[in-house]
């Protein structure tokens, strides 16, 4: 489950008269971020719109409005991040929470306590919402289950990874206008890859054709369930798709050994400057970082007209503002002023 636990009063608009530039203050239906499989097509929408508010707010010479003023985010992390962890951060900021960001390694948690546990010790010390990145599937889900407060999947394991999938299709839609009817080709390592799963699940709620292109051993298990066609030629798809969606190979997962050598993976699925010539025109190319370079793609292709990557980067403080200010925003005013 994505949400739970639904807010009353969630369907709040804006009252008559509000200036223009207001966000209706709109809660998601439930207290949670979990997952993209089972929001609606409404609740994304309303997400990316509320995204393309907060970006004007980025926009200005003092980034932050005082949406929450009376709010404490703690930013959970068991494993490694460097742009989630920091958008998250910023985004927090930007809203004027008050943010926490632990150290696992040197906390507690490392100790032996339960994750139960620490999210119980988290929330009685004043949090509102807690982020949490876990290697293990399901890690964020149980947290929800714990407290009362909202929880906001920052990638678990394999499984998914909601606000990268968020972030990507605003950054879609603001370069083609609309994601209903693109064909998204999903390429690299998809059996180790959560952002992978968000994205199919995300872009094909939206209308878009998604493939995924790997070698056989990089296509998990189970993926006839998923609203995908599966290619293992990059070559024979490269001229009909607009998205190129770039994935590393997840070393850390032990993703290197399921390959014959890493020269023939970029032989065949690397982007290179001369297969880009190949490619349909208008093609971008996405990545979640960290880049590979010299792997899934040339460090050529990576800094050239064709990328977007930056552009994934902005839109996911974006985004995250918009998650924490649904999530918690409450229905204390009618709107948002951005005037």
């Amino acid at each position: 489950m994505s949400y739970r636990k639904s807010r009353a009063g969630s369907e709040q608009t804006a009252k008559k008269g509000a200036p223009q530039k207001a966000i209706p203050l709109t809660s998601l239906h439930e207290k949670d971020l979990l997952t993209l499989e089972t929001l609606s097509v409404s609740e994304i929408e309303l997400i990316l719109r509320t995204a393309e508010s907060m970006k004007e707010v980025l926009s200005r010479p003092v980034p932050r409005v005082p949406a929450l003023l009376d709010k404490t985010v703690v930013l959970l992390f068991y494993e490694p991040s460097t742009r989630t962890r920091a958008s998250f951060e910023l985004a927090a900021k930007a809203l004027s929470a008050n943010v926490s960001s632990l150290q696992v390694a040197a906390s507690s948690f490392k100790k032996g306590e339960s994750l139960k546990d620490a999210a119980r010790t988290l929330e009685a010390i004043g949090a509102d919402a807690i982020v949490i990145r876990h290697d293990a599937a399901g890690a964020p889900e149980l947290v929800a289950k714990s407290v009362k407060g909202s929880v906001i999947n920052a990638g678990d394991g394999r499984h998914a990874h909601p606000t990268q999938g968020l972030l990507d299709l605003l950054t879609v839609r603001e370069r083609k206008g609309d994601i209903r009817g693109q064909k998204i080709a999903i390429v690299g390592d998809i059996a180790h890859s959560r952002v992978a799963r968000s994205n199919i699940w995300g872009f094909s709620k939206l209308g878009a054709e998604v493939i995924v292109v790997a070698p056989k051993p990089y296509i998990p298990m189970g993926i006839e369930s998923m609203p995908v066609r599966v290619s293992h030629n990059l070559d024979e798809i490269l001229p009909e798709v607009d998205v190129l969606y770039l994935l590393r190979i997840q070393l850390e997962r032990g993703a290197g050994d399921w390959l014959p050598s890493i020269e023939e993976y970029v032989r065949f699925y690397g982007i290179t400057t001369e297969r880009m010539g190949r490619a349909k025109k208008g093609v971008i190319v996405m990545h979640p970082g960290p880049i590979n370079r010299g792997v899934e793609i040339e460090s050529a292709v990576a800094d050239g007209p064709y990328t977007v990557i930056l552009d994934q980067v902005q839109n996911g403080v974006a985004v995250r503002m918009a998650t924490l200010y649904l999530l918690l925003g409450g229905e204390k005013n009618a709107t948002l002023e951005l005037n």
